[in-house]
């Protein structure tokens, strides 16, 4: 019991309050070396607006038996457990409340035990009480053992249960990726070793081959955003311009729209239709990438065609010049 408790007893007087309440937390027939219990007291009637002081139990605590930490508290309505809400429209209503407080006590040998007595100081409305619950008796046991027929026996294994899906998951999960990443990871060895014996062979691929699988990377619709055309349309005609460069000899990187044309209009390799067709690509790519013009769908689904067909039809004239080329010498 703390002194302010004792001085404010001396004081007011003590009224008994009946017996405080010791329960397990975890019910049985019979209190056990290292139980753990709840000793505390409960009041009735409480007014909204009271004030609670509780003793110190600390001093009570030793080796053989200890008081877990300090007060806890619950508040009770027809001696169950309160919510928020429900107090709060008690409270709202003035009706009274039971006030459940306990300490954690834990008893560490076997024996009987005598626990204190429970004073606690009630302010109602500026008037102090000090109410007295009386302390209560616990009884502590081990657990018997008959010598005559205890046997020691094995210490069991442990309990094996089986796997559920959902510890399988991320197992299962693991090992997709895992598998995942080795096909990957060959795919990419088999594509690097087929590039270093192509080096090693001195082979080049077509420059047709590498136009169109260079253009193959914008067959899809999201380039036609109005904030992705100036990427859509350089990437085609930039294609196109290191096409020309191989195909024709022309150095249509370093060169504008005008001077590219102007350079191929009398290819014989070159069709007016394909020649038309891929000047007007080249003038609306130029419209969108310097004069901020937002091309129409109808003209974002002409562009990609356009310059596979030019692509296309100059490689198969190409073709079949050397094929003839190839008869003649023969």
């Amino acid at each position: 019991m703390n002194i302010l408790t004792l001085i404010l007893a001396a004081l007011l007087g003590v009224t008994p309050a009946g017996k405080a309440f010791l329960e397990p937390l975890h019910p049985r027939d019979s209190i056990l070396i290292a139980d753990q219990l709840r000793y505390g007291l409960q009041l009735d009637d409480v007014a909204p607006g009271t004030g609670l002081a509780l003793a110190d139990l600390s001093p009570f605590s030793n080796d053989t038996l200890t008081f877990l930490g300090g007060w806890q508290a619950d508040t009770l309505i027809d001696g169950k457990h309160a919510s928020r809400k429900a107090i709060a429209k008690a409270l709202k209503e003035g009706k009274p409340l039971s006030i459940k407080t306990w300490v954690t006590v834990a008893p560490f040998e076997e024996g009987r035990y005598i626990l204190p007595d429970l004073p606690v100081v009630k302010v109602t409305g500026g008037k102090a009480d000090t109410l007295l619950f009386e302390g209560l008796e616990m009884e502590v046991k081990t657990m018997p053992v008959d010598t005559n027929t205890f046997v020691i026996n094995d210490i069991k294994g442990q309990t094996e249960y089986p796997l559920t899906m959902a510890e399988l998951a991320p197992w299962i999960a693991g090992l997709a990726l895992l598998s995942a990443a080795l096909v990957l990871g060959t795919l990419l060895i088999i594509s690097l070793s087929r590039r270093r014996r192509e080096k090693e062979s001195g082979y080049v691929e077509p420059d047709y081959i590498i136009a169109l699988r260079a253009l193959d990377r914008y067959r899809s619709d999201k380039y036609w955003a109005p904030d992705k055309q100036k990427q859509f349309y350089s990437g085609i005609t930039d294609t196109l311009r290191a096409y020309m460069d191989s195909r024709f000899g022309v150095d249509a990187p370093e060169m504008t729209t005008a001077e590219i044309f102007d350079a191929l209009k009398n290819d014989p390799d070159l069709t007016p239709e394909l020649y038309t067709e891929a000047k007007e690509l080249f003038e609306l790519a130029d419209f969108v990438k310097f004069a901020k013009h937002t091309a129409s769908d109808e003209d974002n689904a002409k562009a990609l065609p356009a310059a596979v067909r030019f692509v296309t039809g100059t490689y198969r004239i190409d073709t079949v010049e050397d094929s003839g080329e190839e008869a003649a010498e023969k």
